[in-house]
């Protein structure tokens, strides 16, 4: 049913009924985004999920029957841009695609020379170019950001010590339509400073106010190019 809407829609899908054929569907044409049920035969959905994202960065959507609100919190720990419960609407899927999709492609757009690109911001020893959509590490190397990562350290660093509560990041991240649960942001967070934080169980840049919300409180400097 999914791929047959998609299809009309102007997609080009391919399906895959298990882990191995999606491996398979994968090497032999990359995708943008990948609708995952969590529930499959041998590995299950999350597991996938995991390996996909400690390869790649391509947007990940979560399709689930279970309507527990840990199955969603496991799902956006393991590095799932959006999560879904059953029964849905095809139109909201589409439109849930198509967001993660225009994320997507806003960040990896570079603008011409002649345009006027938004500054680098530098913050402990870290740098991010927004326009690019690249992490910096102190060390020099690049450090692989999600979509949903990249977009809530941007958020972040816009609003430096500014002191954000979960259901302000959840608007800024998704839009109104989203259930703004304490767990789902917190996973956001805590993957997020897995990245950047030199003690992620002790974080120095993005700290918890408790009874509110998080703050990044590492002075950041905006770079013009």
């Amino acid at each position: 049913m999914l791929s047959r809407y998609f299809e009309e829609e102007g997609f080009r899908v391919s399906e895959a009924g298990s882990g191995a054929v999606m491996r398979e569907r994968m090497a032999s044409s990359p995708a943008d985004l990948i609708l995952l049920d969590v529930a499959m035969p041998g590995e299950d959905g999350i597991a996938l999920a995991r390996e996909i994202r400690a390869r790649s960065d391509v947007g990940i959507i979560m399709l689930t029957g279970r309507r527990d609100i840990m199955d969603r919190v496991v799902g956006l720990e393991v590095g799932a841009d959006d999560y879904i419960p059953k029964p849905f609407h095809l139109r909201e899927v589409l439109a849930r695609v198509r967001t993660v999709l225009r994320r997507a492609q806003t960040h990896a757009r570079v603008p011409d020379d002649g345009g006027k690109r938004e500054p680098v911001f530098v913050f402990d020893g870290w740098r991010l170019d927004p326009e690019r959509r690249q992490l910096t590490a102190p060390d020099g190397s690049d450090v692989a950001l999600t979509t949903g990562e990249f977009n809530l350290l941007c958020i972040f660093l816009r609003q430096a010590h500014r002191v954000l509560d979960r259901d302000q990041l959840m608007d800024l991240m998704h839009g109104r339509g989203w259930e703004a649960y304490d767990r789902t942001i917190d996973a956001q967070v805590s993957r997020l400073r897995k990245k950047i934080e030199r003690d992620p169980k002790t974080p120095a840049i993005i700290k918890s106010v408790r009874g509110v919300g998080y703050v990044l409180t590492a002075k950041v400097e905006r770079v013009p190019l």
